[in-house]
């Protein structure tokens, strides 16, 4: 749900920054708020990873450098939606990324995991009713403001 907020929030702030200076850009914005968002989650892999690594299943190997890994590709992300030649090819590897992800939320949902806590005290599967279709919609937003808009 936060990055969610910050998505729309630092969005319709930009949004009506660019109006007030006569412009309303809603390209730049979307791409401003999606880069911001990515900020604000990748905060999250440096500062719990300990919990983030217990969304992963136990096969799977070194789990807390996968977890700062993928917190430096959100802030390589970041800065990609920001480089307006960079625009599709970062909008093509987040969409991966997101889909990539998404066995991660899941995981963590059917166990519980709260990954501020490192605990099994979360919101359980009931998330994932929120947490598929917000992914769904990242998507989404990624695709509307980097690979539609640099096709078009």
């Amino acid at each position: 749900m936060k990055p969610l907020i910050v998505l729309l929030a630092v969005f319709a702030l930009c949004l009506g920054i660019t109006a007030l200076a006569g412009n309303a850009d809603i390209n730049l914005s979307g791409r401003i708020a999606m880069s911001a968002m990515l900020s604000f989650t990748a905060m999250g892999h440096f500062k719990f990873p300990g919990g983030m690594a217990m969304m992963m299943p136990p096969f799977i190997p070194a789990k807390k450098q996968i977890v700062l890994l993928t917190g430096v590709i959100e802030v390589l992300a970041a800065i990609g939606l920001l480089v307006s030649s960079s625009l599709r090819i970062t909008g093509i590897l987040l969409i991966v990324f997101f889909l990539l992800i998404l066995p991660a939320n899941i995981y963590a949902a059917i166990k519980k995991v709260n990954l501020e806590k490192a605990d099994h005290s979360g919101n359980g599967i009931s998330y994932l009713w929120f947490r598929v279709p917000e992914q769904i919609f990242f998507i989404a937003w990624v695709y509307y403001f980097t690979i539609n808009v640099s096709s078009g």
